[in-house]
């Protein structure tokens, strides 16, 4: 049996184009049509699909940017909310902050430019 190698993570969104600019900008991703990719090669490539209908409840999945990996404490709050100024200047909203509870570090809960949830993490 062969293993996959790669990966795409699909979304369904109202204007593609728009959307991949927004995360192509969020990863340092290349903006290709409607899709972003990442320039090592060793991410997964994005990809954004029009569909007639809009989004409705939470995503059942969403995806963690990785910024505060190896901080803890206020430090990591830092990390998370420096790039979270970065992204709302990009058009994201930042819907709250979840503190450290002893098993989880900090972590802030946003939303795209279509309402996509998605964690700084």
């Amino acid at each position: 049996m062969t293993s996959v190698k790669q990966i795409q993570v699909t979304f369904d969104c109202a204007e593609p184009d728009r959307v991949a600019r927004f995360w192509s900008q969020v990863l340092g991703y290349e903006h290709v049509n409607s899709a972003c990719v990442d320039p090592s090669g060793t991410g997964p490539r994005l990809y954004f699909q029009r569909v007639p209908e809009g989004k409705v409840v939470k995503n059942r999945l969403h995806l963690d940017v990785r910024v505060g990996t190896g901080l803890v404490g206020d430090e990591r709050v830092a990390a998370l909310e420096s790039e979270c100024a970065r992204l709302v200047a990009l058009g994201a909203v930042r819907v709250r902050l979840l503190r450290a509870d002893g098993v989880n570090e900090s972590c802030l809960v946003m939303q795209d430019i279509e309402g996509n949830e998605f964690c700084l993490d």
